[in-house]
C-alpha cells in the first residue's frame, strides 16, 4: 500500500469514528431528550461489559490453572475490588490488567 494511500484511509478511519462517536451528541442536544431506554442502556453497559471480559479471561482456567488460572483469578479480584470501592469501569479494567501482567511476569 503507497503512502497516499495509507493516509487517506488514516484520515477516513479518523473521521468516520469522529462522526459515530459525534452523532448521539449531536442528536441529543438542546430540547431532544434522550429515550428511557437508551438512558437504562447506558447505565447498564459498563456491568455487562466488565462480565463479559472477567467471563471471557476465565474460560481457560479450569484447564490450566496452576499455570495461568491462579493469576487470572487474583486480577479479578482485584477487578472487582477496584470497581466497588471507585465505580470506575475505566480504572478497575486498568487495575486489573496491570495486577495480571505482574502476576504472570513476578509469580
Amino acid at each position: 500500500m503507497s503512502t497516499p494511500m495509507l493516509a487517506a484511509a488514516i484520515v477516513l478511519s479518523v473521521a468516520i469514528t469522529f462522526g459515530l462517536r459525534a452523532l448521539p451528541f449531536l442528536i441529543f442536544s438542546g430540547e431532544r431528550k434522550m429515550p428511557d431506554w437508551l438512558q437504562k442502556l447506558g447505565e447498564m453497559l459498563p456491568s455487562a461489559i466488565m462480565a463479559v471480559l472477567i467471563i471471557y479471561c476465565l474460560k481457560d482456567v479450569p484447564d490450566d490453572f496452576t499455570g495461568v488460572g491462579i493469576q487470572k483469578l487474583l486480577a479479578v479480584l482485584v477487578v472487582v475490588i477496584s470497581y466497588h470501592f471507585k465505580r470506575s469501569t475505566f480504572l478497575s479494567i486498568f487495575l486489573g490488567t496491570a495486577a495480571y501482567m505482574l502476576l504472570l511476569h513476578f509469580i
